[in-house]
């Protein structure tokens, strides 16, 4: 069944040859979509690992330092910096913003004292360390060195973040807190957060601590349906490619139907000719996946948002070809297990 399984796939190579190619595409979007997803949490982690800061204090109505727009009390700092296990606490804000220009370009701006908890750690240059600063997430395409205005005011970009940006790849721009105040706030010396640096053993007054789990949980929830979209597509896409090459499979079962009989005739049983058709499901489905790893490599690095694909999904598919396989060789084994042996010899 083997031999007469590989023969039948190189006679038909070309039918085989399309399915191979359209499977392929659906898989590599399968693993673009993987990206897009893993990208989410990146992004995320990334942003909290660039403030340095190990938790942050916030108001008690809100739900985490980077989607809080309610300020702090004055209060509440001095009472964290006198906090037993609290090492060293900062102002933070951090709010959304658009950087004008014939394409408008929304941003999360991070403002934080300079040198303080909460300055970004950044990949080239420096952190902004007076007013009139900028470091900015590389999404952004601006170079150290270049112009950045903002509410009426022109920055010049000290540094440059890799890879750091929120909500599906919105760029995060670095200033100084005094700016970021002038440009929300009026000046008005307020914050939405208290980025601390060690962990308190004791509450704050008039705040609450968030821990980074809990800054990252906050984060990720905004993406929740998104997150769960795409999830859902992925799997839509693994039984779109077990429809492919499903009905590969059928049809050449259908034309295989005297030689299915033929080898009942002989005795083949059905267990035997379910393992020839998943031959034939397995290597399409499998020479499928190892082209669409390249295409996803080729194509991610090309998407209008990020898409990180991870290691594991790498690994995972080609774990799911197989089970696309699988499925697909049932197409064809109700067609195989009916013919009935008397066609080998003309029968009906």
């Amino acid at each position: 069944m083997l031999v007469a399984a590989l023969r039948d796939l190189q006679w038909r190579r070309r039918r085989f040859l399309i399915a191979v190619l359209g499977t392929s595409l659906v898989f590599s979007m399968t693993l673009v979509l993987a990206g897009l997803s893993a990208a989410f949490v990146n992004e995320v982690d990334r942003t909290i690992a660039t403030t340095g800061a190990d938790e942050w204090a916030i108001a008690v109505g809100a739900t985490g330092p980077f989607n809080s727009s309610t300020v702090l009390p004055a209060a509440a700092l001095a009472a964290a910096r006198r906090t037993a296990g609290v090492r060293a606490a900062d102002p933070f804000v951090a709010i959304g913003a658009t950087i004008p220009g014939a394409t408008p370009r929304r941003v999360t701006m991070l403002g934080a004292v300079p040198g303080g908890v909460g300055s970004p750690k950044v990949d080239e240059g420096r952190a902004p360390s007076r007013s009139g600063e900028i470091a900015v997430g590389s999404r952004l395409g601006k170079d150290i060195g270049d112009s950045v205005r903002m509410g009426g005011t022109t920055f010049r970009v000290v540094g440059k973040v890799h890879g750091s940006a929120l909500y599906g790849g919105m760029p995060n721009v670095f200033l100084t807190l005094h700016d970021v105040e002038a440009l929300t706030f009026g000046g008005a010396p307020l914050f939405t957060s208290i980025a601390l640096r060690g962990d308190p053993r004791a509450p704050i007054a008039g705040a609450r601590v968030v821990t980074i789990a809990d800054a990252k949980k906050d984060l990720l929830l905004s993406l929740g349906s998104g997150r769960q979209t795409i999830n859902y597509i992925a799997v839509l896409l693994a039984l779109v490619a077990a429809c492919i090459v499903g009905s590969v499979i059928y049809l050449s079962a259908l034309e295989r139907v005297r030689d299915f009989a033929v080898f009942k005739a002989t005795g083949t049983g059905t267990g035997a000719l379910l393992g020839g058709l998943a031959v034939q499901a397995m290597i399409v489905s499998l020479v499928a996946a190892a082209i669409g790893a390249v295409l996803a490599m080729i194509l991610a690095p090309n998407f209008p948002m990020p898409a990180e694909i991870p290691t594991t999904a790498f690994v995972v598919l080609p774990v799911v070809a197989v089970v696309v396989g699988a499925l697909a060789s049932l197409a064809g084994l109700r067609r195989a297990v009916t013919v009935s042996p008397a066609l080998a010899f003309g029968g009906a």
